[in-house]
C-alpha cells in the first residue's frame, strides 16, 4: 500500500488542467510524469528538466497510478 504522505502530493482542482490529477497544485499532471517514465526518461532527467519537482513527486505519481489501477475488471463471458 502506498504511503499516504506521497498521495497527499497529488492534487485535483476542477479549475486546473481540466480537473486532472496534478503534482502539488502545479500544472504538471500525473499523466505527464507517467508518460515520460514510459518513454524511458530517467528520474534524474525529469528532475533536471523540471527543477521544481522533487523525487517524491515522481514516487507519488507512480503510487497514484498504482492505486488507480487496483480494481477488479469484470468481463462478460
Amino acid at each position: 500500500m502506498p504511503d499516504m504522505a506521497l498521495l497527499e502530493r497529488i492534487t485535483v482542482d476542477p479549475n486546473q488542467c481540466g480537473g486532472r490529477p496534478c503534482i502539488r497544485g502545479m500544472r504538471i499532471r500525473v499523466t505527464d510524469i507517467l508518460a515520460m517514465l514510459s518513454e524511458g526518461v530517467s528520474h534524474e532527467e525529469i528532475l533536471r528538466d523540471f527543477p521544481y519537482l522533487e523525487p517524491d513527486d515522481i514516487k507519488a505519481a507512480l503510487a497514484y497510478a498504482a492505486r488507480q489501477s487496483d480494481h477488479a475488471v469484470l468481463q462478460r463471458s
